[in-house]
């Protein structure tokens, strides 16, 4: 499912604009929340995923099908752009390219490859290791290579700050900068001066910066990120998170009390079909109906 149009509205919108908030979802109902707020993308979370849906750390578990399954749910949910944490791409550089024709078609409008090993490990996990920089353009290469809509947006991710410091992952967002690469994403800065120079670093190419809530990164402000010249502001998981709090706050009231109605720490039941579009289905089922 080619999106040409959100794919081009997306493309602008990173050039034109100011920094957009960019909230991770794990779901569709997660997708559904963020456009319901009022947020202009939506970014299928790779850990988030892995979190939820198999209950595991983000240490490589999930699939290429199985995030391409999300991927196509949460298109369905939603008409925002989705950006698509595709890990290292699944291998070498003819993976990569499987994997940018299998998202691109489930409705990706973005899709954001990183330079780890197999493994991959979460960005604000100790302990990862990244692939020689040779064997990374070659991802980056073929990926560009591989869109069939030229507005589907290639995000190269390095996680060498961690690994061989920070001039080493700058040099390497520059070079997937000359591989085609769209947007780059010099993972877990670790202060607030080095998040400042990696604009000044690589001007003229938008950038991500991921907020980790309790990660390596300084959270700062939206608009002070903005001033510094990041276009595209990531909170990953905090979705994820704030639902892990509040499922245990209403489980352990439940367990503690025995019992829960709607004054309790939740949605109402009527909010919660509102979210999920129950009165456009009703629309639907009547007017199918004979």
């Amino acid at each position: 499912m080619l999106n040409h149009d959100v794919n081009r509205g997306f493309r602008n919108r990173i050039a034109q604009g100011g920094a957009l908030l960019l909230p991770g979802a794990a779901n569709a109902l997660a997708a559904r929340i963020i456009e319901d707020l009022g947020f202009e993308a939506v970014y299928l979370s790779g850990a988030g995923l892995t979190n939820t849906y198999l209950g595991m750390p983000d240490l490589a578990f999930v699939s290429l099908p199985e995030i391409a399954q999300h991927t196509a749910t949460i298109r369905d949910a939603t008409d925002l752009p989705i950006v698509v944490d595709a890990d290292n791409g699944f291998g070498n550089a003819l993976n990569v390219r499987h994997t940018i024709r299998t998202l691109e078609r489930a409705g990706a409008s973005a899709i954001q490859l990183e330079d780890q090993k197999t493994p991959k490990r979460c960005g604000h996990f100790s302990g990862k290791e990244v692939v020689p920089l040779a064997e990374a353009r070659s991802r980056i290469k073929a990926a560009v290579d591989a869109r069939q809509d030229a507005n589907t947006l290639i995000v190269a991710r390095t996680d060498a700050r961690a690994t061989d410091g920070y001039t080493e992952a700058l040099d390497r967002a520059a070079a997937f900068v000359e591989d085609g690469a769209d947007i780059t994403f010099v993972e877990a800065p670790q202060s607030v001066e080095e998040l400042a120079g990696i604009p000044k670093a690589l001007p003229g190419t938008p950038q991500i910066v991921n907020l980790v809530v309790g990660g390596k990164t300084p959270i700062l402000d939206l608009a002070e990120l903005d001033g510094m010249g990041f276009k595209l502001v990531l909170y990953a998981n905090v979705a994820l998170q704030s639902a892990v709090y509040g499922m245990q706050k209403a489980l352990g009231q439940l367990r503690e009390q025995g019992r829960m109605d709607e004054s309790g720490p939740l949605a109402g039941f009527l909010e919660r079909q509102r979210v999920v579009r129950k009165d456009f289905f009703d629309d639907l089922e009547k007017h199918y109906a004979f």
